[in-house]
């Protein structure tokens, strides 16, 4: 229980962190195709139980951080349940910023209450990206 604490201390640092550091300009060519696949990709894993597939999309850090992909798998189903076990997935905007790339993603979890998911990125020296923090909040509903 201290790992899934320090977890969400440290991804709603670091989200806060990414929100005001600015978004670079939607000019500026980034697409959040990528990031999208990597998050419904990591969801399916979830969803199917492959707890080391979705240990995959993480980064190094955060994988030495759980250690194993069945610890990794128990903290995000207890303490981000609605990205475990979502009912709806929507994407919002995909953002580039001084701290590297974030995707909003509106969830609606198991119970039918709505989520916003924050998702910071990092990416790999092969190019790929792999997520590096989510920060989950409660959201009033969706915006149209």
């Amino acid at each position: 229980m201290v790992h899934a604490c320090f977890w969400k201390s440290a991804v709603a640092g670091a989200a806060l962190a990414l929100m005001t550091a600015g978004a670079v300009s939607a000019d500026d060519g980034f697409d959040g195709s990528a990031l999208q696949k990597v998050i419904k990709n990591q969801m399916n894993a979830f969803a199917s139980g492959n707890a080391k597939a979705a240990f995959g999309f993480a980064t190094r850090s955060l994988q030495q951080q759980f250690q194993t992909p069945e610890f990794f798998m128990e903290m995000v189903r207890q303490g981000y349940r609605p990205v475990y076990q979502p009912q709806d997935v929507t994407f919002g905007r995909s953002k580039m910023t001084g701290q590297g790339p974030t995707q909003e993603v509106f969830v609606t979890g198991p119970k039918g209450n709505h989520w916003l998911a924050l998702y910071s990125f990092e990416q790999q020296s092969d190019g790929s990206w792999r997520i590096s923090g989510c920060y989950l909040t409660k959201s009033t509903g969706f915006a149209a």
